[in-house]
């Protein structure tokens, strides 16, 4: 028996999955935006979602995209970002696992994904999740050949209140294997003297619970951070530009730190 014909997931009219800014920044970091969309492509039909749900951060990290871009000027850094929402397909998580495609998110049921078959699983991987990180290892080999040295600063945002748990940290930095570059940043941040932050908070990073920085930052042994910043301090510009110009100033001490 003939399988049956999928149809692209997205159409000619729709954005491609990924985007890259300042592909020739001068900068040692390279941003990388896993949850920056909340677009779904026209054929998942709004995923099934009430209006306003994809608003939330049930669909992307709110604020995270506009901090990395001033971020991206601040800095002249590279910044790759993903246009599409986490819940059509996780980018920061490895295909296959049940958070990639999820069913039920946070407290929220996810209609259109729920009793997907795997070929329709798998045109989202093809067509939204495999440009993504093609374009960051691309990017990377394009820096390697050039003998650029690199650090990966992944950026993300947390909400304040996790089922009705408060969460004090303004910002947390995530890693796993390779912890000094994290360290590093952490350092400096303290040193601001009003910031409690958050090591491996609000979230730890694990294989099981991420993709990006595992798989791109770790296996190259390449210097990485991932920076979590709690919403409520940049759904505005004013809060973006702020954590922006202050990431800007720490983010090249972090580097000088790590190079001695």
């Amino acid at each position: 028996m003939s399988q049956s014909f999928i149809p692209p997931l997205l159409s000619a009219e729709e954005p491609p999955a990924v985007a890259v800014e300042t592909p020739q920044g001068a900068a040692p970091f390279l941003l990388l935006c896993d949850h920056a969309g909340q677009a779904i492509p026209r054929r998942l039909g709004g995923l099934g979602l009430p209006p306003g749900e994809i608003d939330r951060h049930i669909g992307w990290d709110i604020g995270a995209l506009s901090v990395s871009r001033h971020l991206s000027r601040h800095l002249d850094a590279t910044l790759i970002h993903q246009r599409y929402s986490r819940l059509v397909i996780d980018c920061n998580r490895a295909p296959g696992i049940a958070s990639s495609i999820p069913q039920l998110s946070e407290l929220t049921p996810i209609p259109g994904n729920i009793g997907i078959d795997a070929e329709h699983a798998l045109a989202r991987e093809r067509e939204i999740f495999l440009p993504y990180h093609r374009a960051i290892d691309d990017h990377l080999g394009e820096r390697h050949m050039r003998q650029r040295p690199t650090a990966i600063i992944a950026m993300h945002s947390f909400t304040p209140v996790f089922k009705g748990d408060a969460r004090p940290w303004p910002v947390g930095l995530l890693f796993n294997r390779q912890p000094e570059f994290a360290h590093l940043l952490a350092e400096l941040l303290r040193e601001e003297g009003d910031l409690q932050v958050g090591v491996n908070q609000p979230y730890a990073m694990t294989d099981a619970t991420d993709y990006t920085l595992p798989v791109h930052a770790e296996r190259r042994g390449l210097p990485y951070v991932g920076i979590e910043i709690r919403q409520d301090l940049i759904v505005d510009e004013r809060g973006q530009q702020a954590w922006a110009k202050r990431l800007a100033r720490l983010l090249p001490q972090a580097w000088l730190r790590w190079q001695i």
